[in-house]
């Protein structure tokens, strides 16, 4: 049965994608089965591994709206092991269309049903808002990793998320917990990076990884090669630093059991 993973905060510009892309590629690296779903309308994780939207015809859109099997919308990618379920445009409109469809808040879940015993891992790429499309994947999610950016802006919000994610496992995900919050972009030659740092350990304890992610001009570049960093420089310190966090990500699963 896969281990289902939401990347979330209603912050954009904190690394969500890159993390879901980078750490999805450190899984694949050691023989994990990986799924990463691109749900932001955007599609950056489906252009960050390499695919063009005209390109192709499978997409997460169809997938929710039942216009399609979640097993006829899967691309293979580059990386051994990693698939991807890409984005569409479609999905831009998908907040308005949810809200008057029967069984709303479970209609990614219920569409990948049938895939969970084909992949370790399942990684949901939510886009930067908590509205129906977020709460889909969070009702099929039994985890939720958090990236932070390490600034004070980046950290007002996450009380607010930390209580959505409660409020969901209450109503509609007994199942949900937080797997951890992941500090990015990190700079240790500045101050606010390190205070940002200590009162995120402060606050949330053993829940923030021990790896963070260090801000590194290779782990930028990569997305527009389309590929993850680790195929773009498997030396960099970004590159580095997803893989011991992928160890991470398996210790605490595993110790969850």
């Amino acid at each position: 049965m896969a281990e289902i993973i939401a990347f979330a905060n209603q912050k954009g510009g904190v690394g969500k994608t890159t993390t879901a892309i980078n750490l999805g590629a450190s899984l694949a690296s050691i023989k994990k089965r990986v799924l990463l779903i691109d749900l932001d309308s955007q599609g950056n994780a489906s252009t960050g591994l390499g695919f063009v939207r005209s390109a192709y015809r499978q997409n997460v859109y169809d997938v929710i709206m039942g216009n399609g099997t979640a097993q006829d919308n899967i691309l293979t990618t580059a990386t051994p092991g990693l698939h991807l379920m890409p984005s569409s445009m479609m999905m831009a409109g998908a907040e308005a269309e949810l809200y008057d469809l029967d069984n709303r808040e479970y209609r990614l879940r219920d569409a990948l049903a049938p895939l969970y015993e084909y992949y370790d891992y399942i990684l949901l790429d939510c886009p930067p808002a908590m509205g129906f499309v977020t709460l889909n994947a969070l009702t099929t999610a039994n985890n939720v990793l958090i990236p932070l950016q390490c600034e004070f802006l980046s950290l007002q919000g996450i009380s607010h998320l930390v209580n959505s994610v409660r409020e969901i496992k209450n109503k509609w995900n007994p199942d949900l917990s937080v797997l951890g919050f992941l500090l990015t972009m990190y700079d240790k030659r500045y101050g606010q990076t390190r205070t940002a740092e200590e009162d995120v350990r402060k606050t949330f304890g053993d829940a923030v990884f021990k790896t963070v992610i260090p801000r590194n001009v290779r782990v930028s570049e990569a997305p527009s090669h389309g590929i993850p960093a680790l195929f773009y420089d498997f030396d960099c310190p970004g590159a580095q630093a997803y893989l011991r966090v992928a160890t991470e990500v398996v210790e605490r699963l595993e110790k969850g059991e």
